[in-house]
This record gives structure tokens, sequence and C-alpha cells, in this order.
């Protein structure tokens, strides 16, 4: 691990607490999207997400539960969302947790389909096939935080898809990364270290009103 300002973690810091973190909120994201029937409405399903992470003694969150359906999907953490819209029998949603497991900060997301809709499958499996292919690159190739989103760009062009340029990844560390005021993944001019930094990855449709969400550690 460096010593740079941009990867300061506190005095608790723990490389397995982070790991235990990473592994409890993708627990919880997956209980949540085995509760996601359609007919649900976003605000409900961030009620049923409490239930989720009482039950994995999350310790609290660290940043809001997100999750978006339908159109909803091509929005950014920052926007608000459409009001009144529910998950459909073929539909496209995505959640995105920031979870507090043993004091150190998990950050996850993923994109899901309702029923039969193979566009947006395909949208769903394209953020994921692009976040590996980033984190690939920056695994074998040692390329900067700036430099793995100018590659993402370039990848989910060629893929067809269009990149959210809004959304550049960040740091995390023992609760609250925060005060290390680290700014984003993606104007990181050296390569990050494992274990500290989210690569997140949201793509949409061109045309289309649907995207996808793909978030996890960067760790090698």
């Amino acid at each position: 691990m460096t010593t740079t300002p941009q990867e300061a973690v506190g005095d608790r810091f723990d490389p397995q607490r982070m790991q235990h973190a990473r592994e409890r909120s993708w627990a919880a994201l997956q209980g949540i999207r085995a509760r996601m029937q359609p007919g649900i409405g976003e605000e409900e399903a961030r009620a049923m997400a409490l239930e989720v992470f009482r039950d994995l003694g999350m310790e609290r969150l660290w940043h809001p539960v997100i999750i978006r359906i339908g159109p909803n999907t091509t929005k950014t953490y920052r926007e608000r969302s459409e009001p009144g819209i529910r998950l459909g029998e073929n539909d496209i949603y995505f959640i995105d947790l920031g979870l507090v497991f043993a004091g150190h900060e998990g950050d996850v997301g993923d994109t899901f389909v309702t029923g039969h809709a193979p566009q947006q499958q395909a949208c769903a499996e394209g953020a994921r096939q692009l976040f590996h292919l980033v984190a690939e690159a920056w695994h074998t190739r040692g390329l900067s935080g700036e430099a793995l989103y100018a590659f993402a760009e370039q990848q989910a062009e060629a893929m067809g898809w269009r990149l959210n340029h809004e959304i550049k990844g960040h740091r995390v560390s023992d609760f609250p990364h925060a005060v290390h005021k680290a700014g984003d993944l993606g104007e990181l001019g050296e390569r990050p270290s494992s274990g500290l930094w989210i690569l997140e990855i949201q793509i949409a449709h061109p045309t289309e009103p649907y995207g996808a969400f793909y978030e996890d550690l960067l760790t090698a």
C-alpha cells in the first residue's frame, strides 16, 4: 500500500475487515435482490432493504441506499428519481449500497432484470463485462485512475453503450473515508492500490431510456 495523501487510512484500518465489509455488502445486495418483485416501488424497496441490513448486522449506512427502477436507471446518485416508478414484469433495476461492517466501508452495486427483457439484460451484462475489462486493465497494465476511465470510455463505445462520465469511482477505508479527501478514482494520476478504491461503471443505451450500474472494490 502506498502512503500518498489520497490513500491515507485511519488507525483502525484492517485489510481483512475491508474484505469482510465487502463480502457482507454483497450478501446484503443479494438479499435485496431476492425480495424485489414486480410492482414494488423504489421507496418500498429501500424500506425493505433496512430489514436485510439488520439481519446481517450492519452498523450504519455511509451513503443512502440507492435503488433505481426502469427509466431511473439512467440517473446518477446525485439526481432524484422520477416519482411513481414501479418495477414491471419485464424490467430493469439496480441496487447501490454503501454499508459499514466492523468499522469498515463496503460499497457494491449491480443491475438485474425481471421477466423477459433481453435488451435490458444485455445492458446489465454489459456493465458487468465493462467493469471486469477495466479491472483487468488495472491489474495487468498498472493504469492510473485517469487512464482507467479513459479506457472504460473506449471500451463502452466499442460495446455500443454510453458511459456516464459523472461516475468516476472513489475511495473507501475504515469509516469515515471522507476525512481523507481523496477525490475521485477517475482523477487519480497514479495506479490505485489494492483494497482502497471503488471502481464504478454506469452505462446507458444510446437511445433508449434505461441503463445499468456495477461497482466493486479493486482488489488483487
